[in-house]
């Protein structure tokens, strides 16, 4: 059989080797006819059932969970079994059966393709994503309704001793069926669709397994059985390998493996540079239980806790947000949870184009429409819920009050104003907080690092959210696989922007972090540390890879290498310089 290469979007690190396990799409593209109105009822009644079996594979995957099974998990577990109880889901397809008297499944992907078709409309990348999980849920009740088997655990096809892994190659891979595979000899997924900022692929890198998506065509160009290479670093899917490069693959794998055993040894070494330069490595989070793994990663602190995520995939839609005192306990939790360490609050980060409780027309281009704080200043007794709640778990803690998307001084203004207000509200009803809470800001448009002084003479810090902000200034969406190849964190005005901000905040006396993907990159550590940076947040699992690369470096030998960089126009030249500053580490660190 021929080799051939896949080329795809690398969701997560690493390499893995095995064989193919093919999970047909399910049949979404199915039959449509019309119901004898004598047989709608019945037809109710099947997909009732269908919904109901549903619901019991989820509980049954809730209640088997793992110790050892990632926070994520059973987060996306809830969100799929609050969208199956959604009434757009347990409600509206009857209703069409009823009244246009399509078969069940019909009826359905009716309603889910009404619903999906909203999200296209969503300029924020991981939202735009939640797509995928309705899409998911609905798959899996026609699976019911088709009598699709949904047992993906794979029959041994090998009679030798030894273990092969198999790697999952699906359209699409739902959370709750990837702690399924998990629970097998499954090493590696490959997908269809899907990008960086899906589900699946946050608990591929939450449990540390080579993933790529973004592959058009993978299930009718790779056969079952097929024996794979996932370069998930690379984002290549290699098919049939000859033995030569199976031979050099199988090397690297043993060497990352080696690697991996050593750098779990350094949880509890402080994050300290050659010269003596300490520096902090905080977590990004969603979910208040996801500080037990960042403190298993050795995180110094929380510097980015999405607060989003509590209003996302609840019973009822985005309309039924949660109340102050439930904000406040998952708050509460995650401050509990990092046991006097520091955790920094993102205000909600959400738009017009997914409101919260109300009807707003959805703008042709929602990037530039009214997102962050710019809803959140247009609905005051939500913004000032939201800072209640935060300000009554500083109490527990250290907290930091961040905001996202500010852009203009009376923004700025209108937030502190905001902030105040909330603080004399718990002071009439004798709560307590921190009276000297730190507030800062989001950086992630180029507009208010142009207008930095702003930021600097009203606030208290400064993140750099590098994901907003190189989509802004360098107008691509990286979801998009038609463009993604232009998204370029070495562009020499996005490096021109982080350096400004770091400089203008140093300047200030302020501290500055990134917390966009940037931080978590290893290749760009030593960048960033020769920039001036001293704090990084980034996903847990990627903590120890940065704090690594931290460890062999040495500042004062950085920062005329990385001024000379900064000089560079041409982004080759930057590439390569940047690929220079990794391999002189290693020469620094074997002399």
């Amino acid at each position: 059989m021929a080799s051939f290469s896949l080329f795809g979007i690398s969701v997560s690190r690493g390499i893995s080797i095995g064989r193919a396990h093919l999970i047909a799409h399910a049949a979404m593209d199915t039959k449509h006819y019309l119901v004898p109105q004598e047989k709608v009822e019945a037809e109710v009644e099947r997909l009732q059932q269908a919904l109901g079996t549903v619901q019991k594979e989820l509980e049954t995957i809730w209640t088997s969970l793992p110790q050892d099974a990632p926070v994520e998990l059973g987060a996306f577990l809830d969100v799929h079994a609050m969208i199956l109880a959604d009434s757009v889901i347990s409600k509206e397809p009857f209703n069409i059966i009823r009244t246009r008297r399509y078969n069940a499944e019909w009826a359905l992907m009716t309603q889910i393709e009404e619903l999906t078709a909203r999200f296209e409309h969503i300029e924020d990348p991981y939202l735009r994503e939640r797509k995928a999980d309705i899409q998911q849920v609905a798959e899996r009740i026609m699976k019911v309704l088709t009598g699709t088997p949904t047992d993906y655990h794979p029959v041994a096809s090998n009679s030798d001793d030894e273990r092969i892994d198999m790697i999952v190659v699906a359209y699409d891979i739902s959370p709750a069926d990837m702690l399924q595979f998990r629970d097998d000899t499954f090493s590696g997924f490959v997908s269809e669709i899907g990008g960086r900022n899906s589900h699946a692929a946050i608990v591929a890198r939450s449990i540390d397994t080579p993933a790529v998506f973004g592959l058009a065509g993978a299930l009718s160009l790779i056969r079952q059985d097929d024996w794979l290479i996932v370069d998930a670093d690379a984002g290549i899917v290699i098919v049939n390998p000859t033995p030569l490069v199976m031979e050099q693959y199988r090397a690297r794998q043993a060497a990352q493996a080696k690697a991996r055993k050593k750098l779990t040894r350094l949880k509890k070494t402080p994050a300290v540079t050659l010269d003596g330069t300490p520096v902090a490595l905080m977590a990004n989070i969603e979910f208040p239980d996801d500080c037990m793994v960042a403190l298993e990663n050795g995180a110094t602190g929380v510097g980015l806790f999405r607060s989003e995520f509590l209003f996302m995939g609840r019973s009822g839609g985005i309309s039924k947000i949660p109340g102050e005192d439930e904000q406040f306990e998952a708050y509460r939790r995650a401050v509990t949870l990092m046991k006097g360490r520091p955790v920094t609050i993102r205000t909600l980060d959400i738009g017009a184009d997914k409101p919260i409780g109300t009807r707003e027309s959805v703008t042709l281009n929602p990037a530039l429409g009214k997102r962050a704080i710019r809803y959140c200043l247009a609905e005051p007794d939500i913004f000032l819920s939201q800072i209640r709640a935060i300000l009554r778990a500083s109490a527990f803690g250290p907290v930091k009050l961040m905001v996202p998307m500010l852009v203009h001084a009376f923004e700025i203004d209108q937030t502190l104003a905001l902030i105040e207000e909330a603080k004399s509200q718990l002071k009439a009803a004798n709560r307590k907080f921190d009276e000297n809470i730190q507030i800062g800001a989001m950086v992630e448009v180029p507009a208010a690092i142009l207008g930095l002084p702003m930021f600097t003479s009203r606030l208290d810090f400064l993140s750099i959210g590098t994901n907003d902000l190189i989509q802004y200034a360098l107008a691509i969406d990286r979801v998009y696989p038609e463009v993604a190849h232009l998204y370029n964190p070495l562009h020499p005005a996005i490096l021109s922007m982080i350096s400004m901000t770091i400089w203008a905040a140093d300047k200030a006396g302020i501290p500055v972090s990134i917390c966009g993907e940037v931080a978590g990159d290893p290749a760009l550590t030593r960048l960033l540390l020769g920039m001036g940076l001293r704090e990084f947040s980034m996903h847990p699992a990627q903590l120890l890879n940065v704090k690594q690369a931290i460890l062999s470096s040495d500042v004062t030998l950085l920062k005329p290498k990385v001024d000379k960089i900064l000089t560079l126009v041409e982004e080759n030249e930057i590439e390569e310089a940047v690929r220079q500053l990794q391999d002189d580490a290693k020469t620094e660190t074997d002399a």
